[in-house]
């Protein structure tokens, strides 16, 4: 693939939980993209976003923000306002594939498997338990593993859990409860899209050397160890690459996403759950996407290329279907 030099600015930063990771992916792929010729304009989002990209003017966006606005769908919506192509899910997309409840309405019904669960006022908490111990916390509306808590039955955080207790409760009014599945850590990613094709590339597990897989073992050097691809029996890992294929497909993904599982290893493929599937995945040097492309012969340059390939062919067909409309307008 060979894509003609282009005027990019990568979009990073932001003010979300997740900015330092951001800034990372953002660098990463302005560094990748300054590599293969392209002019770059690097931009960490402040509340003037939209004037700075008018002033900017370039080709393509490529949205390296996580976390909202930059993965909610504000932003998508600001750029389709401003008739920018950009990278990454479309505005519907990323509305519904960062509400964790609204990707269960929306996969679940096609068959992936998903947690059970529900959405509990966090006052609650601080009565009874929603569900049985164990069971694990998350916010409904924020990046993966981002204040997550696993609630056991030993009282970790109290019993009834402690408005003292650190956690996800002293940020947010409502949070998500699911219970907790036993097991192993597993993640697959997607490249694609409708318009240049969609592929599953492998599993990675992941074994933090402590605790579990959160926001500080995701993104510690260290902390975790990436075992790609995943020692696993061949049904677990086509179940993972079909389910995370066919979730990026029902979302609407574009460029890229990542669907992590949890997996207990006790019960065969009914053990495998998808948890949530993320966007606007990382592109860190610890990041789970280069490193599955890298695994497939895909370097990091080349992956970026690829994703800002399937938004422009995603622009090119969104103005062929326009422009009969504007010639029949004119008449």
């Amino acid at each position: 693939m060979t894509l003609a030099k282009l005027h990019v600015a990568v979009l990073m930063g932001g003010w979300s939980n997740e900015r330092p990771v951001s800034l990372m992916s953002g660098e990463g792929v302005a560094k990748a993209l300054e590599s293969k010729g392209h002019r770059v304009t690097r931009i960490d989002m402040g509340r003037d976003v939209a004037e700075v990209l008018a002033e900017t003017r370039p080709d393509v966006v490529f949205n390296a923000l996580h976390g909202a606005p930059g993965e909610d769908g504000t932003v998508q919506g600001l750029m389709d306002l401003m008739g920018l192509t950009y990278t990454h899910s479309g505005l519907a997309t990323s509305v519904i594939a960062i509400d964790k409840e609204l990707t269960k309405q929306a996969l679940v019904p096609h068959g992936i498997p998903m947690p059970g669960g529900r959405v509990v006022d966090t006052a609650s908490l601080f009565e009874k338990d929603p569900l049985p111990r164990p069971y694990v916390l998350k916010p409904v509306n924020e990046g993966s593993s981002v204040g997550v808590a696993i609630v056991t039955a030993e009282g970790n955080y109290g019993n009834p859990i402690s408005a003292e207790a650190k956690g996800p409760w002293q940020e947010f009014d409502q949070l998500l409860a699911e219970p907790y599945i036993r097991g192993r850590e597993l993640t697959t990613a997607v490249i694609g899209g409708p318009n240049t094709g969609e592929r599953a590339l492998l599993v990675t597990e992941l074994k933090p050397k402590s605790g579990f897989y959160d926001f500080d073992s995701k993104y510690t050097d260290g902390m975790t160890e990436h075992v790609c691809p995943a020692e696993i029996p061949d049904e677990i890992t086509q179940a993972c690459k079909a389910y995370a294929l066919r979730a990026h497909q029902l979302l609407g993904c574009k460029g890229t996403s990542r669907s992590d599982f949890r997996w207990d290893d006790t019960q065969g493929v009914e053990g495998l759950f998808l948890l949530e599937t993320n966007t606007q995945p990382g592109m860190t040097p610890l990041s789970l996407v280069p490193e599955q492309a890298k695994a497939c012969g895909i370097d990091y340059a080349d992956l970026v290329e690829m994703i800002i390939a399937e938004a422009l062919a995603d622009a090119q067909k969104a103005a062929a279907k326009k422009a009969p409309t504007q010639e029949a307008g004119a008449k």
